[in-house]
């Protein structure tokens, strides 16, 4: 039983992290608004604007990330084969998504009028997921121990 909740957190973090790689992508298209709109740094508003390299290699780059963090909670999950330094990956991905999200928290709490709404509930967002990745990937694991134990 554990196991399904394990794996439906992890599915959950894939989500969420394939569509942040979809949503970066999608400026591409749709241009240095939505660059802005997404918080992009100001020198990849300019190269949208530019029509320089800048803005769409980085954004492949990063969308990549996400996409390969996704992946990491797939095989998590075990829907797909068991990637490379799986545990390591997940807890650094965790870790990573857990800090991610309590910086801005921290923030809100000393400086409210530092944070707008839509960084402190993206912050919500990877604090979230970062919690997804940690107990969806213990749940799975302790299944799996489990399992092995009832059968050897």
């Amino acid at each position: 039983m554990k196991s399904k909740y394990g794996v439906t957190f992890l599915l959950l973090a894939a989500l969420i992290s394939v569509g942040t790689a979809i949503a970066h992508m999608s400026c591409i298209f749709l241009g240095p608004e939505c660059f802005s709109a997404q918080m992009a740094p100001v020198q990849i508003i300019e190269s949208a604007r530019n029509g320089t390299w800048l803005a769409p290699i980085g954004t492949i780059f990063v969308s990549v990330i996400f996409s390969v963090v996704g992946l990491y909670a797939l095989s998590g999950a075990g829907m797909i084969r068991k990637l490379p330094l799986l545990r390591l990956g997940i807890y650094t991905i965790a870790a990573l998504c857990i800090i991610r999200g309590v910086l801005p928290l921290q923030l809100w709490i000393r400086h409210p009028d530092m944070v707008n709404s839509v960084v402190f509930y993206t912050g919500m967002i990877w604090l979230v997921t970062g919690l997804l990745f940690l107990f969806g990937y213990l749940l799975v694991r302790k299944s799996a121990y489990c399992e092995i134990k009832r059968h050897p």
